[in-house]
């Protein structure tokens, strides 16, 4: 009982260092609108993802004006991060400011970004995405068959993808020459 409650604490201990873990590190690269790559004095990379949030996916339209404006915003500043936990590719979910700016709500704030409602820890965002939508900012001026969600898009694209390949497989199958068993085949006829 003993040994369990001491895992019990020291996985509670763990949990909120790791959530109350603040990190400064200068920003080195970005991969799109939420994600970047930043250095810590030791000169260790840290993958950093924007907590809240969510922007447009490759082929997404306004995808390179999001990474442009996160760009703008942090690309080669020492930034603050406030990390909030880690997802399944080992990024850090965090808050992330340079010099007194919430990089998360000012992408939100310039509609470069979505709230990302799943996700979202921040009650003040749907507000500032309100905003955003009625001054068409950022991606709330795009023609509104073009404003798709990142999690839609990416839901759609999974689904496109499973048919093509579900088609594709139908297809090989079909293209293949018919196999008849040697034992079938009937001797001197």
């Amino acid at each position: 009982m003993r040994l369990r409650a001491w895992f019990i604490l020291s996985a509670l201990f763990w949990a909120s260092a790791l959530h109350a873990q603040e990190l400064s590190c200068r920003v080195v690269a970005l991969s799109d609108g939420d994600t970047f790559t930043c250095l810590d004095a030791f000169k260790t990379q840290h993958k950093v993802r924007l907590a809240n949030i969510d922007t447009p996916e490759k082929d997404q339209p306004y995808r390179a004006k999001s990474k442009q404006i996160l760009s703008g915003l942090i690309f080669a500043k020492q930034v603050v991060v406030d990390a909030q936990t880690k997802d399944r590719y080992g990024r850090t979910i965090a808050l992330v400011t340079t010099e007194g700016l919430n990089v998360n709500r000012e992408m939100v704030e310039r509609g470069a970004a979505w709230v990302y409602p799943h996700y979202n820890q921040d009650p003040s965002l749907p507000g500032l995405e309100r905003q955003a939508q009625a001054a068409s900012r950022g991606i709330w001026g795009l023609p509104k068959a073009q404003i798709i969600a990142p999690w839609e898009w990416r839901k759609l694209w999974r689904s496109l993808n499973s048919e093509f390949s579900t088609r594709n497989s139908r297809l090989k199958a079909r293209q293949q020459p018919l196999q008849v068993p040697a034992a079938s085949v009937c001797a001197g006829k």
